[in-house]
């Protein structure tokens, strides 16, 4: 007896992706106002003239983020990752290759160019440390899925999506912090590194706690199978 799952359960696999799809919009739009600026469009938003002359790595930067975060936010769907493994694996390599190009043009970005106007040491640190960080995880979770060991995967392929989304949740610990705070460049700076930080203590939990998604997925089953009004679909 198989069991198809009614289309009323299937949006319940989304949470998840569709939660950092969100996190990661605002980032994103910004890329994408300051990508159609370079091109000669309209200055939807402040420029920067640290760009102006070689943009090319700010380029990288941008489109490998949106590759990223948008194909690494499908991997988290149950029904691609598993009725799809074809997709899976090659999705995947998508977001192992965008997420080095990001480490690797924020590494340049950090060293090559100029500070960006009220940052100071602690973020250039930050961005020293995060970088490399995020690079070895996804090299780490490559390898660990070349010798079977999913468990290792996973593991380094979170840390690695929770670090290039890290931008998402600045966004939000930058808000609160000026709100807070005010403006300044210590405040900024912690801000920003506090977003990292939060993304990472969020995938350790979850690395940590695998079951806690498997049982609201295993809930949602057993709900659209057993439900007395609502039929879960065709059993044959």
């Amino acid at each position: 007896m198989t069991v198809t799952p009614s289309r009323q359960d299937r949006p319940r696999s989304w949470p998840v992706p569709t939660a950092l799809m969100a996190l990661s919009a605002i980032p994103l739009t910004a890329g994408t106002l300051r990508l159609i600026q370079l091109a000669g469009g309209p200055q939807a938003m402040p420029s920067d003239h640290r760009f102006t002359g070689f943009p090319a790595a700010l380029i990288v930067h941008i489109v490998g983020a949106a590759l990223f975060a948008l194909t690494g936010a499908l991997q988290f769907v149950p029904r691609l990752r598993r009725r799809r493994r074809s997709w899976h694996r090659r999705a995947g390599r998508v977001v192992v290759v965008a997420g080095l190009l990001v480490a690797g043009s924020a590494l340049w970005l950090t060293v090559f160019y100029a500070p960006q106007p009220g940052t100071g040491s602690v973020l250039f640190a930050s961005r020293l440390l995060f970088g490399p960080l995020m690079a070895a995880s996804l090299i780490l979770g490559f390898a660990a899925i070349r010798r079977r060991d999913i468990a290792a995967h996973r593991a380094w392929m979170m840390r690695a999506y929770a670090l290039g989304l890290g931008a998402g949740t600045q966004a939000l610990t930058g808000g609160v912090t000026e709100a807070v705070f005010g403006r300044g460049t210590l405040s900024g700076d912690l801000a920003k590194l506090s977003g990292w930080l939060i993304n990472l203590a969020v995938a350790e939990w979850f690395i940590r706690h695998p079951n806690h998604l498997r049982r609201g997925r295993r809930t949602s089953r057993r709900a659209a199978v057993s439900s007395p009004t609502e039929p879960a679909g065709t059993l044959t």
